[in-house]
């Protein structure tokens, strides 16, 4: 399984002006970027660390570092605008606009000292920052906020900002680049998975279909003998528990994954769907559950069902908190706590969700090897569920914080208890505007981030059930 590093390429711009000491903006420069690099960020910005001069307040600075920013717009994930001192609102607006880079923008005030407030140290961007917001409200400039309205950086609190930033980032690129794949059509009677490829496709979001029939004959061709075939034969040893499974059910799985893979590395997809009853278990007879949970566990996120917009919810997810996501289920109420639901499904879910090593078993229905069985760890989660909504023209969502709690539930398949505050709220929602029972699900509390990347900054219509503990300009 991939592990996400900080690895987002941030853009700096340091605001000055004039009646302001130029020391305030050139030691703030200094100490944003050493705190931005300390994090793990590349920096590309037009301030020198060296003399503290490049800092932006007239129309000549701002057309030099708009020149910089556009020379790096390949490289650059998002921007970080501080303000050492009040800053120049006009400066910063006019930086932003001339270099029409499309990605994420962080503004950032420095805090005054109460005890170092003469005219040598005091700041005022505590005032300015609201100044620049204003500009880059007129500009039609999306942007991001601090959660505090000014932060020291060498703080917690400004640390944590950056690095909520940089998932932004990465979640809004990924995102506007999307590659999704579909393995076959969707199951007849599942209507609820339909999508519209032409909004997807006006969102920037590609998509590339294969037949189920293809992808069979691939695998059926492949040999057990192949070093990709041992690869993943190696590795469902360590993912899955394969005691009470037969040889040939292990080694169609090995042959069937290794398979989605050498596609996705073909067409460069970065999450799929894939058609997963009935015909495969007539023709191919295996379930793909393994082979899809190993695909999501090797960052490839997987959807059952040809759920192509479940597939995308799950990939934001990931690139959201940069762990492995799930599809799931809303299948059961649990007992009488309005605020507990059952999760379930036969399962594609990633090893990295099950408490113990999954147990790959014959499915209860399909009468097939290759299903899931297992509990899902307690802890954390984030639900999200986006759509194409075709009778109005937009992409839609709903994004919500939770957990999995510990109770047990005596069933097959693989599942998990999951508690949501006004759980029955969330799902009026759910049934009231005309989301699919599919629901991604992540190991981590993210919600922010997917409203902050969808919305903000993609246009998305995202509601965000409950309260995330952050708050951005929207709000």
């Amino acid at each position: 399984m991939k592990t996400a590093r900080t690895t987002e390429i941030l853009a700096v711009v340091v605001g000055n002006r004039e009646y302001f000491p130029d020391q305030l903006a050139e030691e703030g420069g200094k100490d944003v970027i050493r705190t931005l690099t300390d994090l793990g960020f590349t920096i590309i910005t037009n301030f020198s660390e060296e003399t503290g001069t490049g800092s932006v307040q007239t129309w000549n600075d701002s057309k030099a570092c708009s020149q910089i920013l556009k020379e790096n717009a390949d490289k650059i994930d998002g921007v970080v605008v501080t303000l050492p001192n009040f800053g120049d609102e006009k400066g910063i607006a006019e930086t932003l606009k001339l270099s029409s880079l499309p990605v994420p923008v962080l503004v950032h005030g420095f805090p005054d000292e109460s005890e170092k407030m003469d005219r040598a140290h005091r700041r005022d961007s505590f005032c300015g920052k609201i100044s620049v917001c204003n500009n880059l409200y007129q500009y039609g400039i999306p942007f991001t906020n601090t959660r505090f309205h000014v932060e020291a950086p060498d703080s917690q609190e400004f640390q944590e900002d950056v690095i909520h930033f940089g998932k932004v980032c990465r979640t809004v690129k990924g995102l506007r680049n999307a590659r999704l794949g579909a393995i076959g059509v969707r199951p007849n009677a599942f209507k609820t998975v339909r999508y519209s490829e032409k909004l997807l496709e006006n969102n920037g979001i590609a998509l590339e279909v294969v037949n189920l029939m293809e992808i069979v004959g691939r695998a059926r061709e492949l040999e057990d003998t192949s070093p990709e075939v041992r690869k993943i034969l190696t590795q469902m040893k360590q993912l899955f528990a394969l005691e009470n499974v037969p040889p040939g059910p292990i080694t169609k799985t090995a042959r069937l994954t290794a398979v989605i893979l050498e596609w996705v590395q073909e067409l460069e997809l970065d999450a799929v769907s894939f058609n997963c009853w009935p015909a495969i278990e007539k023709y191919y007879e295996i379930v793909p559950c393994a082979a899809m949970a190993m695909c999501s566990d090797f960052s490839v996120p997987a959807a059952c069902e040809t759920d192509v917009m479940g597939s995308l919810s799950m990939y934001a997810l990931q690139l959201a908190s940069g762990r492995p996501a799930a599809l799931a289920d809303f299948n059961n109420n649990y007992k009488n706590d309005l605020d507990k639901c059952v999760l379930f499904h036969c399962s594609a879910f990633a090893p990295h969700f099950f408490e113990e090593r999954p147990e790959v078993v014959c499915h209860e229905m399909q009468g097939c090897y290759g299903s899931l069985s297992g509990k899902m760890k307690a802890g954390p989660v984030t639900l999200f569920r986006v759509e194409t909504d075709d009778i109005k023209g937009k992409i839609k969502g709903y994004v919500a914080e939770g957990v999995i709690t510990d109770d047990e539930v005596e069933t097959f398949g693989s599942y998990g208890v999951l508690e949501v505050n006004e759980l029955q709220s969330l799902l009026h929602y759910v049934t009231g505007h005309g989301f699919a029972h599919h629901v991604a699900l992540v190991r981590d509390h993210v919600a922010s981030v997917i409203q902050e990347a969808a919305s903000t900054y993609l246009g998305w219509e995202i509601f965000t059930h409950g309260t995330t503990g952050r708050t951005g300009p929207g709000d």
